[in-house]
């Protein structure tokens, strides 16, 4: 894995009218890696992935993805150059079959109908999903309609797919099914940005993670250290229990 960020989040800051999500949060994403963006409630995860994504742009600070700055770009655009998202509510075309929905994605990269069909085919089987191809998206139970967001998201070919809650309402055979493909995508090459509340999923899979509260930067490092990090334990668990 190279130490070498793919995504450097430089002092950023959103407000919305007087609420500040986001304050001077700094991050670096390193290419290859899985990185989880953690924290309790309110603590502006959602706001800085929305932010990283294009949803909307910073009040102050600034973007750079493989050395370029992609601060005023829109979300399409972020997406053709390499960046994939999915979204906490999966956000399914279901009235598609599951391999039309797919083909949305491959459009990113193929623009012909038979070479977009041929890469979300792949895709499909990469995701466990290419024996409900055929089927309407509505159909899919919710695991394998998060799978298919994933799936979607991969058909554009990204360099660093983003990922909100992929585990989120999954039994635990599930979430095992969830995190093994969330390797196999960093196997691939693409370096994952995860946003997840289940600190028992999300800890033993990233590289590394980032804690964010009350909208700023609170910790980050590996799994173990930031685990014994007596103000993420505060946070997460309130001041009574890291005095324990």
């Amino acid at each position: 894995m190279s130490a070498e960020p793919i995504l450097k989040v430089e002092n950023v800051t959103r407000r919305f009218g007087g609420l500040v999500a986001n304050s001077g949060v700094n991050v670096e994403v390193r290419q290859g890696e899985i990185l989880g963006l953690i924290g309790p409630n309110g603590a502006g995860k959602s706001t800085l992935f929305n932010l990283i994504a294009g949803a909307f742009p910073p009040s102050e600070g600034k973007f750079i993805f493989e050395g370029k700055d992609i601060t005023n770009l829109s979300a399409p655009r972020r997406c053709q150059l390499g960046i994939a998202r999915t979204f906490q509510v999966p956000k399914s075309f279901d009235t598609m079959t599951v391999i039309e929905n797919v083909i949305v994605g491959g459009f990113v990269r193929h623009p012909g109908a038979a070479a977009a069909r041929r890469a979300a085919l792949e895709v499909l089987d990469f995701a466990a999903l290419s024996h409900r191809a055929n089927s309407p998206a509505s159909e899919l139970t919710p695991p394998e309609k998060r799978r298919l967001e994933v799936a979607r998201a991969l058909a554009t070919q990204p360099r660093l797919l983003l990922l909100d809650e992929v585990m989120t309402g999954l039994t635990p055979s599930e979430a095992r099914l969830g995190v093994d493909l969330v390797k196999r995508v960093r196997d691939q090459g693409v370096t994952v940005v995860m946003v997840e509340h289940v600190m028992e999923i999300v800890m033993p899979l990233v590289d590394r993670a980032v804690v964010l509260d009350l909208g700023r930067v609170l910790a980050e490092g590996t799994p173990a250290e930031v685990v014994r990090d007596p103000r993420v334990i505060t946070a997460y668990l309130g001041e009574r229990h890291r005095a324990a």
